[in-house]
């Protein structure tokens, strides 16, 4: 990427400008008194590096195609099938499904479409992006709790595919099944073996940067939608054509409805997540329109193909024997044709990387660098975050009832607080108005320093919410408020930090690119 007077990286020795290059050989010291000299401001090394700094308009790679892959990938994903297939397990028939599933579309292709608008203007992440509400320094409250939650997911998802991996290890080879039944610290000698390998696998594929991940989502993508249709068309074949289309519990009246919109609600829930960090992604696609097509056909019309797929599935399995599976795992397993077995246990471990991919690893890479900017880049983040996603022997947290619903489910409850006070911030106070330089200095008269650094309004605005959300979600007198808690908790923190926020304050726009670096760095 070539440089005039902003801070870019260079592939090349040479610049046609005649402006020097800046190489990734560069300090972040001496990158900082680059970017200080480009922007007339002091930039801080303790909020400044090349994977914290914008991203250059020119030379972005996420294209529409690039974010439907990300969903492709992302709403195939096993726990999506677990949950969707719980929805037939409820009550709720073939039709119901998918309007509860359209529903929540719907919902979501809004939400990450007004997130992923935020990163293709400012160019940076998350983590950068919670400053603008909660300060320079206050930022890591939402970066760490964002990571926090990913680290923990991206040690299970990673332990639940490497249970598929096993499957087709000792299909492959019958003899290896006797190195599956000791136990090292609650996983067996195989477990061992294949937990460290896709451990391995997905950090190698991170340490190359989101560039690569970009590439790994386009590989994947259709890989994914392939096989999933492939199982269904499998298990209508075998149902003899036909599958239990209505509810089998009946539900009707206000019953279904209010079921089919829990559905619905509890399916935005489920990215909570992303549609907190979807910047993360977004701050490298080329236009406004790649975002909104992008999710447009990986949103609403992806998501109701995978409905249509769960339905077959689910209701094709009733009709053969009765029984509602937990995930297409199930049906993988059941198959009878070794060579078809181990293809569809690669498709699966193909996805289950994806999901972690861009899920569970990208996150809490970032909050690490926004934590210690000085001393880590995105690859060394990679290596830590995955470290920890190791040495919490995330099989023994799966397996405990307690941290999942507790720890887990607490940290997740504070992500609809956080998102509604990123985004009543940014929209309704500031009408997208970003000072995208002064995101990077410590300078107390900075747009964003407040007060040491905390904008105490976005923490009186965070803590009922946030109160509430983890009364909804532990308080059994509450339970029927349960699959709302995202929205309430979300709702609470926009309208009281819109409410307490200083509406009259002027706001000025500027550009980052005076200190962007290129897109694939």
């Amino acid at each position: 990427m070539q440089t005039t007077s902003s801070v870019g990286v260079s592939e090349t020795p040479d610049d046609s400008t005649g402006a020097a290059p800046i190489h990734r050989s560069v300090g972040n010291t001496d990158l900082c008194a680059i970017a200080s000299e480009a922007t007339d401001r002091t930039i801080s090394p303790s909020l400044y590096n090349i994977d914290l700094a914008p991203t250059k308009a020119a030379g972005r790679k996420w294209t529409s195609y690039s974010i439907f892959t990300l969903w492709a990938n992302d709403v195939h994903s096993l726990g999506n099938y677990a949950f969707a297939i719980g929805l037939f397990s409820l009550g709720l028939g073939g039709w119901q499904i998918l309007v509860a599933l359209g529903i929540g579309a719907v919902l979501l292709f809004t939400l990450l479409t007004f997130s992923g608008f935020m990163g293709q203007k400012t160019g940076v992440p998350f983590p950068v992006m919670s400053r603008i509400s909660f300060g320079i320094r206050g930022a890591q409250i939402a970066s760490l709790v964002r990571g926090a939650v990913a680290v923990a997911w991206f040690g299970i998802q990673t332990y639940l595919a490497s249970v598929v991996l096993r499957v087709m290890l000792v299909a492959i080879s019958p003899d290896l099944k006797h190195l599956d039944s000791n136990s090292i610290l609650g996983l067996s000698t195989l477990g061992w073996f294949a937990f460290v390998g896709l451990w391995i696998v997905q950090l190698v594929i991170v340490s190359f940067g989101m560039e690569m991940i970009r590439k790994y989502e386009a590989f994947a993508g259709p890989i994914i939608l392939a096989t999933m249709a492939a199982i269904a068309v499998w298990v209508f074949i075998n149902a003899g054509g036909a599958i239990q289309w209505s509810g089998i519990k009946g539900l009707e009246g206000g019953e279904m409805w209010l079921t089919i919109f829990a559905g619905g609600a509890l399916w935005v829930s489920i990215y909570g997540t992303f549609v907190l960090n979807f910047c993360d992604f977004t701050r490298s696609s080329v236009t406004r329109k790649s975002i909104v097509k992008g999710n447009f056909w990986g949103i609403p019309i992806n998501m109701l193909v995978f409905g249509a797929i769960v339905v077959v599935m689910a209701g094709g399995q009733y009709k053969i024997n009765g029984t509602i599976i937990q995930s297409p795992s199930d049906i993988v397993q059941s198959i009878p044709n070794t060579l078809l077995l181990v293809l569809a246990c690669l498709a699966l471990l193909i996805l289950t990387i994806a999901v972690n991919l861009m899920a569970n690893f990208v996150a809490p890479v970032y909050a690490l660098t926004n934590l210690f900017p000085r001393h880590l880049n995105f690859r060394k983040a990679a290596w830590v975050s995955g470290t920890i996603g190791l040495v919490i022997l995330p099989w023994n947290l799966y397996n405990n009832p307690i941290v999942i619903v507790y720890f887990l489910g607490g940290l997740g409850a504070l992500l609809g607080p956080l998102f509604g006070v990123v985004m009543a911030d940014y929209w309704l106070v500031r009408r997208g108005k970003v000072n995208v330089p002064e995101l990077y200095t410590d300078d107390p008269q900075g747009a964003y320093f407040y007060k040491r650094g905390v904008n105490p309004k976005a923490i009186i605005a965070l803590l009922p919410a946030a109160a509430l959300a983890l009364a909804i979600a532990f308080v059994p007198g509450l339970a029927g408020a349960a699959p709302f808690a995202w929205f309430i908790g979300a709702g609470v923190g926009a309208l009281t930090y819109f409410a307490v926020a200083d509406k009259k304050q002027i706001h000025h726009d500027v550009s980052g690119e005076p200190i962007a670096v290129a897109s694939n760095h």
